[in-house]
């Protein structure tokens, strides 16, 4: 029998030989699970709610702000999120600037109830919205067929987002080197150039946390624009009550349900936010903010201050802890995969 030689081998069988080799030099040992990182969010959350609450509300904006609509931007992705799964199925990777330089996406078997169950919005809210994404010549469909213009690229593409995220990581990753469960030492322009070397594989990751991270909030509250602005809200008590978490690298970080406690309490200041500073920073009309505004307060979610302001109550805003705790588990499945990414690469 002549001696094997992986020159001699088919296609698909060196394909595979190097795949096992690639995974043989992995040290699993160096790689975290959800669960560490999940506690780790959970137990140092003094040190994080700031830049989350921050990574998120500057999300949400670029979710209104591309088509003053945020169900269009969800449908987009949405979209976008299915093409990128097929990348990861067929083991495709594209880098930021090679899936950018693409005229078009298609998506093949578009289905309108897909979209309705991913989105949990009736089918013809789904319907119209497609339309209007139509006429604006964002997408076009032909059968089962859609295909994304490159013009929706401008409305899309994460420029500012990846540097939140990247930030973020790094962030969490300072706090796993620390606790010992994550031995390797990061910066966050290591983490931008992973991000957009692997970028579909990563943003597919991105949108299948985001995605159902968001339109929880939307079950909980009824719709996109009252979590937008009870957001908003929220990040303004966090930024007030800021000087009473501890920030100081020499005492121990606050957990995830004592920060809530000093937020529901805003402790140090009684300092709200108005209507008109809500439309400034979120550009939704002031009419709308005052309308959602009003069901919030019906709802015990904020209430109004003496100086006409909103803050967060302590009520209804505690039937939100335990469910704010389930959704970032998607964050940290998100996170735990970037960070086992960079390990590897």
């Amino acid at each position: 029998m002549g001696h094997f030689s992986v020159d001699m081998c088919p296609i698909w069988v060196s394909y595979l030989f190097f795949k096992f080799m690639s995974l043989q030099e992995v040290d699993f040992s160096k790689t975290l699970n959800d669960n560490q990182v999940y506690e780790s969010i959970m137990g140092n959350y003094s040190d994080l709610s700031k830049d989350w609450i921050s990574h998120q509300w500057n999300w949400m904006n670029n979710v209104y702000w591309s088509f003053n609509d945020h169900y269009k931007y969800m449908i987009v992705i949405s979209l976008i999120e299915k093409t990128l799964q097929f990348y990861d199925q067929m083991q495709i990777q594209y880098s930021y600037e090679e899936y950018y330089s693409k005229s078009y996406l298609q998506i093949e078997k578009f289905s309108i109830t897909e979209l309705c169950e991913k989105l949990d919005l009736p089918k013809e809210t789904i319907r119209r919205k497609v339309l209007e994404l139509e006429k604006d010549g964002v997408i076009s469909r032909s059968k089962k067929k859609i295909i994304i213009d490159r013009k929706a690229f401008e409305f899309v593409k994460p420029i500012n987002q990846i540097k939140f995220s990247s930030k973020y990581i790094y962030l969490v990753s300072r706090i796993l080197n620390k606790e010992k469960v994550y031995n390797k030492k990061l910066d966050q322009k290591m983490i931008e150039n992973v991000i957009k070397n692997k970028f579909t594989l990563c943003w597919r990751w991105f949108y299948r946390m985001q995605i159902p991270l968001v339109i929880g909030y939307h079950k909980f509250m009824g719709d996109l624009s009252t979590f937008h602005i009870w957001g908003t809200v929220c990040m303004n008590q966090v930024l007030n009550v800021a000087k009473q978490l501890n920030t100081d690298e020499d005492k121990p970080s606050l957990n995830y349900f004592t920060v809530n406690n000093v937020l529901l309490k805003n402790l140090g200041t009684d300092i709200g936010i108005s209507a008109m500073s809500i439309s400034d920073m979120t550009q939704i009309p002031r009419a709308t903010i005052i309308r959602k505004c009003k069901y919030l307060i019906k709802e015990d979610l904020i209430k109004m201050n003496e100086k006409k302001q909103y803050i967060l109550t302590t009520m209804n805003f505690r039937k939100i802890l335990p469910y704010q705790t389930e959704i970032f588990k998607y964050k940290a499945k998100f996170i735990r995969k970037i960070l086992n990414l960079l390990v590897i690469s």
